[in-house]
């Protein structure tokens, strides 16, 4: 992996050796830690590109024995879908960030990132990911989390969901991931009291089929005066904001991983495909491109595990934070929609047919820039925000990363 310039943490530059394939597996999540409230570290300290992360570990064997990519691929009926739920479930990672007396498996923030940035490399089709951000954020106000696949809402910066004087929900998310097939929805609610985080039923709510590019359930969810199963004021300093740059994290270190595998896939792609009677790997048009895609997947790689370090390890909400989190989401969108063009540039015309497992990869990578705030979104607030702390102060905080 080449050296890496600009402000990025060095756990980034660890990261790149992190997460092996194949490793040990364990069977169950242990640690006794109580519900979090935001931005709490892990009591652990260990960082997300701590190589000895058994419960990445224990991902990545459940992904390669059940979630591969071609045998998913000629699947039509999703039978792949219940066996791969059902081992997660047992190894307790969709509760992950849950502590242990909230109903979860009480894993630190950087072991679930790890989580997360292997769900990425295997492209997962399941609420694994939304699962995750939901418990945390029940776990915020102190919510237990029920069994089976969750999701939030809203997952967008334009979408307000108001709490009434009776407890009940009103307003529309759009864009929620999973929604159809999750059994709860974690909700962050605005009320003339503040803002506060509740659960409720999704066959409660009215929700609107939808699919983003890679084919994937973006549904639009419609409260209307809905009585939720449970509803808390949330932790002081917590917002919208804040809900937003922790999904923003978790999309980065997925865009991240899938990058890393349409890298693998397009090297050994372009050492079996044969042209003018010598791989396609020998040109030098190929290997320019395939350069290209390893500085794409670098660059993502390493923003995107900085900003899973700084929030692993934060003590609070603050512009560090949010630096590295816009960042990580600006530039991995950018890498996503530039690596994606790349791979499929390499692979030519085979790389389009449905029949090929690179678009669920691609369209995947391309599917996650929009969710919790796209690239422009964030762009505009990290100016915003870069803008009112003044010329002065940019650089120290930049150079403090």
């Amino acid at each position: 992996m080449p050296r890496l310039q600009g402000p990025l943490r060095a756990s980034a530059l660890v990261m790149a050796t992190a997460f092996p394939h194949h490793a040990q597996e364990n069977t169950a999540l242990r640690g006794q830690r109580h519900c979090r409230a935001a931005w709490v570290p892990a009591e652990t300290g260990n960082t997300v590109a701590d190589s000895e992360n058994i419960v990445a570990q224990t991902a990545e064997r459940i992904f390669a024995d059940l979630a591969d990519a071609q045998t998913i691929n000629r699947d039509n009926k999703g039978g792949w879908k219940a066996p791969l739920w059902r081992a997660l479930t047992e190894a307790g990672l969709p509760l992950s960030w849950v502590s242990e007396d909230c109903g979860g498996s009480g894993a630190s923030l950087a072991e679930g990132f790890a989580v997360l940035g292997a769900a990425g490399r295997f492209a997962l089709a399941v609420p694994l990911a939304e699962t995750m951000l939901a418990g945390w954020l029940l776990s915020q106000a102190k919510i237990a989390s029920p069994d089976g696949a969750m999701t939030v809402a809203p997952a967008g910066p334009k979408d307000r969901i108001m709490v009434g004087a009776d407890g009940t929900l009103s307003g529309r998310a759009r864009g929620v991931p999973f929604a159809g097939d999750a059994g709860h929805i974690a909700v962050l609610a605005h009320g003339s009291g503040g803002l506060s985080i509740a659960l409720v039923e999704a066959s409660a709510c009215r929700i609107e089929a939808g699919l983003n590019l890679g084919g994937d359930g973006s549904d639009t969810v419609t409260f209307g005066n809905l009585a939720p199963i449970a509803i808390k004021p949330a932790p002081s300093g917590f917002d919208q904001t804040s809900l937003l740059l922790m999904g923003a994290v978790a999309r980065s270190l997925q865009i991240a991983g899938s990058l890393e595998s349409m890298l693998d896939i397009s090297v050994r792609y372009s050492n079996e495909r044969v042209a003018f009677e010598k791989k396609i790997s020998k040109f030098q048009a190929v290997q320019h491109n395939l350069a290209r895609l390893a500085g794409e997947s670098a660059a993502a790689l390493a923003a995107a595990t900085s900003a899973a370090d700084t929030f692993a390890n934060a003590t609070a909400s603050d512009d560090a934070a949010f630096l590295e989190a816009a960042s990580a989401k600006i530039r991995c969108s950018e890498a996503a929609e530039n690596g994606a063009a790349i791979a499929h540039q390499v692979h030519g015309a085979i790389g389009f047919t449905i029949e090929h497992i690179l678009h669920r990869f691609s369209l995947r990578a391309l599917a996650w820039r929009d969710d919790f705030g796209s690239e422009s979104y964030w762009a505009v607030e990290l100016g915003r925000r870069v803008a009112a702390r003044g010329a002065d102060e940019l650089w120290p905080l930049v150079a403090s990363r």
